[in-house]
C-alpha cells in the first residue's frame, strides 16, 4: 500500500479523491493541502441534533467563515460529496471536544459515533489553491510541505443561539505584485471562503506573531511577500471552544475531507 507521506508533491496531487480517502481510512495521517488537485476540500463540524440548529444559524450569520456545502441528516455517514465514502473514517484526523475541551484526535470516529449526530460539510480554502498555482502564484505551505497556518483573531463572529467565538483566518504569503491576482482568483470561489478578509498588517486582526499560529504550522514568508488572510472553516471549532457544548467533533486543522466534486463546480464567472 502507498504511504501518502512518502509521495512527492506531484504524486499527491495526482491521487483521486477516492484513492486519498482510502489511504486515510487505513489510518494514514497527512495534511491535505495539495492532495487530489482539482477537487474541493471541506471542513467538518459534527454535533448532536439538539445543537444542529444553532450551528446552522451560526453558519448562516457568518457565511464568509462557514460556507455550507452540505449537511448530513442525523446518523447519516455519506452523501453525493463523498460518493461511496464514510464521514466517520475518510478524514485523516479528527478532533473530539467535550465541554469545549479537546479530548482526542482520532483517525476514525468509531468510538464516538452516535445516531443523533448531524454533520455539516463546510467549504475550505484549499479548494482554490490549485487555481492560484495554475496562475503562477506559489502557495508557501505546499512548497514548504507544511500545514497552513491559522490564527484566532480579535474579530468576533456573529453569535447564534449558544454559539459564539472569534473569526479564525488562514494565511498565505503572496508576492506583492500578485496580491491583486490572488484576490481576483479567490473571489470567484465564494463557496470556499472567497476573497481575503484582510491584507497586510496582522496586528490589525489581533495577530501579534505570525510565527505562532493557533492551528497548523508557521511558514517562512519569502522576501517581497505580503501576508494575506482568508476566513477559515476552523471558526466553528473556535466557537465550540468558547461556547463549550457537551460534545462536538471537527476535522483536525488542515486535515480535510476531500470530496468528489471538482473545484470548478464552485467557481463563479
Amino acid at each position: 500500500m502507498l504511504d501518502i507521506n512518502l509521495l512527492s508533491t506531484s504524486e499527491k496531487s495526482a491521487l483521486s479523491p477516492g484513492e486519498a480517502r482510502e489511504l486515510f481510512r487505513t489510518g494514514q495521517v497527512s495534511p491535505t493541502a495539495g492532495i487530489s488537485a482539482g477537487y474541493a476540500q471541506a471542513n467538518l463540524m459534527i454535533v448532536p441534533r439538539d445543537l444542529a440548529f444553532d450551528v446552522l444559524l451560526f453558519a448562516q450569520r457568518n457565511p464568509k467563515s462557514c460556507p455550507i456545502l452540505g449537511v448530513l441528516d442525523a446518523g447519516e455517514t455519506s452523501n453525493e460529496l463523498l460518493d461511496g465514502g464514510d464521514i466517520r473514517t475518510d478524514v485523516p484526523k479528527y478532533v473530539v471536544y467535550e465541554n469545549g475541551e479537546k479530548i482526542a484526535e482520532p483517525t476514525d470516529l468509531d468510538e464516538y459515533w452516535r445516531d443523533d449526530l448531524v454533520t455539516f460539510i463546510v467549504g475550505c480554502s484549499f479548494t482554490f489553491e490549485a487555481a492560484l498555482i495554475e496562475a503562477g502564484i506559489s502557495v508557501a505551505h505546499i512548497d514548504q510541505n507544511l500545514n497552513v497556518p491559522m490564527y484566532k483573531t480579535t474579530r468576533r463572529s456573529v453569535s447564534a443561539g449558544s454559539m459564539s467565538g472569534p473569526m479564525v483566518v488562514s494565511m498565505r504569503p503572496i508576492p506583492a505584485s500578485q496580491v491583486a491576482d490572488a484576490v481576483r482568483i479567490t473571489s470567484r470561489y465564494p463557496a470556499v471562503h472567497g476573497a481575503p478578509v484582510h491584507i497586510g498588517n496582522p496586528e490589525e486582526l489581533g495577530i501579534m506573531d505570525l510565527d505562532k499560529p493557533d492551528f497548523g504550522d508557521a511558514v517562512q514568508i519569502p522576501e517581497g511577500c505580503i501576508p494575506v488572510f482568508w476566513a477559515c472553516g476552523v471558526t466553528p471549532q473556535a466557537a465550540v471552544m468558547e461556547s463549550r457544548p457537551a460534545l462536538a467533533i471537527g476535522h483536525a486543522a488542515g486535515h480535510m475531507l476531500i470530496t468528489d466534486v471538482k473545484d470548478t463546480f464552485y467557481q463563479v464567472p
